[in-house]
C-alpha cells in the first residue's frame, strides 16, 4: 500500500537572496570577517578580489603621491577606504579624492567624490562596467581606471542617464591615454599628471 503525502501549501514567495546594506557590510568588516581579504559590496552582493600583488601595491604608492600633489589641500585622498555611494553599494575604490578632510566626516563615510580611481590588474572588466555604472549613478563626475596590464589610463567623465527605459547611468565621454599622455583632473584643472608616473 502506498502513502500519498500531500503537498505543502504555498504560503508566500519562494526564498529570496539577501541584499546586504553598507551598514551590515561595514559591521562585518569591523568584526574581522574580511581580515586580509579585499572585499567590496556591489548591489548588495559581497565580492572579493584576489590578494594585492607587487605591481598593484606599487601603483597605489605612485598614485597616492601623484594625487596628493595634484589636489593639495583642496581634496582628501582616501586609499582603499569605504565610499557609500548608496545603501547597497560600497565599491571600496583604490582611491577616492573627496572634498574637505577627515574632520569633515565625523561618524560617517563619504558618499561621493571629486575623483575615483581604480587600479586594475585582474578586475578590468568589472572596473569598466559594474563599478563604472555605480560611480556614474552616484553622480561622480570623473572616474579613472589604471590598466596595469595594458599600461594605459581610462578616463571616464560626464555621467548621464542612458536612454529611457534602461534605468541605468553611464559616462558619456571616455578616453584611453598612454604612458606619454597627460591628464588634468576636472576638480584640479591646474594639475597635469603624466600617465607614466602612475604606472609601476
Amino acid at each position: 500500500m502506498s502513502v500519498v503525502v500531500p503537498a505543502a501549501p504555498q504560503t508566500g514567495r519562494p526564498p529570496q537572496p539577501h541584499k546586504w546594506t553598507v551598514t551590515e557590510f561595514n559591521r562585518m568588516g569591523d568584526m574581522g570577517w574580511f581580515e586580509g581579504r579585499r572585499a567590496f559590496l556591489l548591489d548588495g552582493v559581497i565580492l572579493e578580489q584576489g590578494p594585492t600583488d607587487p605591481p598593484h601595491a606599487n601603483a597605489l604608492g605612485l598614485g597616492l603621491v601623484a594625487l596628493q600633489a595634484a589636489f593639495g589641500p583642496t581634496g582628501w585622498v582616501r586609499v582603499q577606504s569605504p565610499l557609500h555611494v548608496d545603501p547597497n553599494n560600497d565599491p571600496l575604490p583604490d582611491f577616492a579624492v573627496v572634498a574637505g578632510g577627515p574632520r569633515d566626516y565625523p561618524g560617517r563615510y563619504p558618499a561621493t567624490a571629486l575623483l575615483v580611481v581604480e587600479v586594475s590588474d585582474t578586475t578590468l572588466r568589472t572596473d569598466l562596467t559594474e563599478k563604472a555604472e555605480r560611480y556614474a549613478t552616484a553622480g561622480i563626475a570623473e572616474y579613472w581606471v589604471l590598466d596595469l596590464n595594458g599600461r594605459q589610463l581610462h578616463v571616464l567623465r560626464d555621467p548621464a542617464p542612458l536612454p529611457e527605459g534602461l534605468g541605468a547611468t553611464a559616462y558619456r565621454t571616455q578616453a584611453v591615454l598612454g604612458p606619454t599622455d597627460r591628464v588634468s583632473p576636472l576638480a584640479a584643472p591646474a594639475a597635469s599628471l603624466l600617465v607614466g608616473d602612475l604606472l609601476p
